[in-house]
């Protein structure tokens, strides 16, 4: 969609000059300002407020390095990011990344994209987001106890209950978050729930390992069911093969699909019978190891190497859940060409904007990330509230209240996306929507 008002145009302009070489941060940006144009015509108050120029620059930017020793007693030093975003709403909320990609412009894309997430799901949290280029892959449990505990070292000065509650992302999983939550507890003296995604012995929540691949499938279930149709008997794609990409091949078989593909950072797998989860599940969270041995398991399988090849198999249905911009022109129309009604997104921002134009120039069902993967963070959120009241609620309970929220959130993006004239288009419908209540927000608090 491409941007037309001149006044986005130019702070669009002045954010790219100050935010060189952060594509990422800017892809996210343009993708927002280009669906903002209505609101801006009809709330010129919220220009006059300067609230655009305000929400496109981080409130705090934080790097520091992280010194820790290996096994071997070799010294390393890693660089630390948190990017504290917006605050308009709630205390900053997101996740820490542990990744060699991870640099100062992925953190600020995705606590730019945070901010609009958290809005959607009706609960009191700004947007934030951490990581390092650390590597956890092949690393000793010893290794990534030094890192962690290094990190928050630093970490510790910047967040807390009320501030900056950060969670888990990619390479940041359970033991990560427990390695961190001891380091911070210890250096603070005190328990709070400062980091959400702990474990079930220690104020975490049950059903927060499952919650952003369930969420993607209920979101995806009410966008299909607006459109007439439904999981059932639909093939699947699902990239990916962490906790998003498992979960949310869970959930569409149990509603009915069946999921052929998965991935991981080195290839993927073809299963025309359907997914075995039980075998990804204990190669991937119990033995650590590369979706390749998956065809060891199941000889009627086949592997491919590289990623790129999984959005060219026939389906209905693709749920990229791997990461950024994983969808590029090319694969998006080959998706379209096999036959794909609908992608929706578990992982941050995987289309790139020539992928997004093919599924709207072809009138795919489109669910863009910052809604269709809330809930992850939705369920922090919950979390945090677990932890406030001392209390611990059920799975089943924990579940009812992420279906309902993904619900309202497809019921704001579809409500929203007609409203301001671009019925069916719910990356508009979510952008909006996640936009005006931080907004306001903004707006009433004054010019801080």
């Amino acid at each position: 969609m491409a941007i037309k008002n001149a006044y986005l145009l130019d702070l669009l302009e002045r954010t790219k000059k100050r935010n060189p070489a952060e594509p990422e941060f800017i892809q996210a940006v343009t993708e927002v300002f280009s669906t903002l144009e209505p609101v801006i015509e009809q709330r010129p108050d919220l220009v006059e407020a300067g609230v655009l120029e305000r929400i496109v620059e981080p409130e705090r930017q934080i790097i520091f390095r992280i010194p820790w020793v290996d096994d071997k007693g070799v010294h390393h030093v890693n660089r630390g990011f948190r990017v504290q975003f917006n605050s308009a709403i709630g205390p900053y909320k997101g996740g820490i990344r542990l990744h060699p990609s991870v640099n100062l412009g992925i953190i600020k894309f995705l606590g730019f994209e945070q901010v609009f997430k958290n809005s959607l799901t009706t609960l009191p949290m700004g947007g934030g987001k951490g990581g390092s280029d650390f590597d956890p892959k092949g690393k000793t449990d010893g290794e990534i106890m030094r890192f962690c505990q290094s990190f928050m070292a630093e970490l510790y000065r910047h967040i807390g209950a009320d501030c900056d509650v950060p969670a888990g992302d990619i390479g940041t999983g359970a033991r990560e978050i427990g390695y961190m939550f001891g380091m911070y507890k210890k250096l603070r003296n005190e328990w709070v729930g400062v980091l959400t995604g702990k474990g079930l012995t220690y104020g975490g929540s049950l059903a927060r390992k499952e919650a952003t691949g369930y969420g993607l499938c209920y979101f995806t279930n009410e966008m299909l069911k607006a459109n007439g149709t439904s999981f059932e008997g639909k093939t699947v794609l699902v990239s990916g093969s962490g906790n998003v990409a498992i979960y949310a091949c869970e959930k569409a078989t149990e509603y009915g699909a069946k999921v052929v593909a998965m991935s991981d950072s080195n290839g993927y797998i073809y299963d025309k019978n359907c997914i075995n989860l039980d075998i990804v599940k204990r190669l991937k969270e119990v033995e650590r190891k590369r979706i390749k041995e998956y065809v060891n398991e199941v000889p009627t399988a086949e592997y491919h190497d590289g990623c790129k090849g999984i959005w060219t198999i026939p389906c209905d249905i693709a749920l990229p859940c791997a990461t950024q911009n994983e969808i590029d022109g090319e694969s998006a129309e080959a998706l379209v060409k096999n036959g794909c009604k609908v992608v929706s997104e578990g992982a941050n921002m995987p289309s790139t904007p020539e992928a997004i134009d093919v599924y709207l120039s072809n009138g795919l069902l489109y669910g863009p990330a910052k809604a269709a993967n809330a809930g992850g963070v939705a369920t922090s959120g919950l979390e945090m509230s677990q932890n406030s009241g001392r209390i611990s609620w059920t799975f089943e309970e924990v579940d009812e209240k992420l279906h309902n929220i993904m619900k309202s959130i497809f019921k704001a993006c579809d409500e929203n996306a007609e409203k301001y004239g671009m019925k069916g288009n719910y990356m508009a419908g979510a952008n909006i929507a996640g936009f005006i209540k931080v907004a306001e927000a903004m707006k009433a608090q004054g010019d801080v």
